[in-house]
């Protein structure tokens, strides 16, 4: 099994921490996504992947290379073919709040500040106010799952079981704190954050861990 990956993405970052969870094993395989180096741009990747994005998960079946993108594609995957530890609850409703904290992160903050939209900001309008953007999204989508946090949480964001939630939570945090945003505003996520972090695949998982970290 390999994984595209980039050390800083936040949606490779999901995916390596759920295939941590499950005990798979992968091959790390670096794709530099950051400014000016843009290698998802390549046409060799783009025949990978043709969103041109991380992650990417590939691997063997009855011999033919099958890959598959989207993180939460990916994660919903793994899942259905590894029970062990489950990420999804079995009662529906505490499910079904699982998937409403990843779609908070998925499709309600992440996609409005990722590195794309960020610099195609730039190219439009310049540097003014897009750190501001960042900001608010971020803010906006942490403090929502905050509210609910302080109504479902346990020790993880949604009961006392890791699950999806706290998967695409600590990566939004992650950028949170690279905006610069105050997440002691925050104290539930961050509690939760701790709790998922104590785990050892969950650390592992983190962007300093990776090999193509650099020291910034």
């Amino acid at each position: 099994m390999k994984l595209y990956s980039y050390w800083r993405s936040s949606c490779a970052y999901r995916v390596r921490i759920v295939l941590n969870l499950k005990g798979l094993s992968y091959q790390y395989l670096a794709v530099n996504i950051a400014p000016g180096k843009s290698e998802q741009s390549s046409e060799p990747y783009g025949a990978i992947n043709p969103m041109r994005q991380v992650p990417t998960l590939e691997w063997e079946e009855a011999g033919t290379i099958v890959r598959l993108t989207q993180s939460v594609a990916i994660a919903e995957y793994i899942e259905e073919h590894v029970s062990e530890p489950p990420l999804l609850p079995k009662a529906p409703l505490v499910r079904a709040r699982v998937r409403e904290a990843v779609e908070i992160v998925n499709s309600g903050t992440q996609p409005l500040q990722n590195t794309g939209v960020l610099n195609e900001m730039r190219r439009l309008e310049g540097d003014s106010g897009v750190q501001r953007w960042a900001v608010r999204v971020i803010t906006t989508g942490l403090a929502a799952l905050e509210s609910r946090a302080r109504v479902h949480a346990g020790r993880f964001l949604v009961g006392d079981a890791i699950s999806l939630a706290d998967v695409f939570l600590l990566p939004q945090l992650y950028n949170a704190r690279r905006a610069g945003i105050d997440i002691m505003q925050f104290p539930r996520l961050l509690d939760v954050e701790a709790q998922a972090q104590s785990l050892e695949p969950v650390s592992r998982a983190r962007p300093e861990n990776q090999p193509d970290a650099v020291n910034l």
